[in-house]
């Protein structure tokens, strides 16, 4: 009898990887990393649900798996950067600016 460790992937999962390293990609590495750190940071973040507020298992969770930037927050830093290389007129900066601020995340 074999023991299993607890945080195997599902062969499905593995399967996916081994496609990607056969396609020439080597994301299949970070893919199986990330995957690996985000079972080992929910199985700490469930045992320390006993004894710990969730407030700070949730701030655990976002320091440890802080979201991307999104598209808008790309754009104004983008647009920051233009602006300040001096690519853009103030008044269009403005503009661009006002505009992705209207826009949701």
């Amino acid at each position: 009898m074999t023991h299993q460790h607890p945080i195997t992937p599902p062969a499905e999962l593995v399967q996916q990887w081994v496609d990607l390293l056969t396609q020439g990609s080597i994301t299949a590495f970070t893919t199986a990393a990330q995957w690996g750190a985000d079972q080992e940071l929910e199985a700490c973040c469930h045992w320390l649900a006993e004894e710990t507020p969730e407030p700070y298992i949730n701030a655990l969770r976002a320091a440890r798996r802080p979201k991307p930037p999104s598209l808008k927050e790309q754009a104004l830093d983008e647009l920051h950067i233009s602006f300040d290389r001096g690519y853009l007129k103030e008044g269009a900066a403005d503009t661009i600016r006002r505009a992705l601020e209207q826009l949701n995340d």
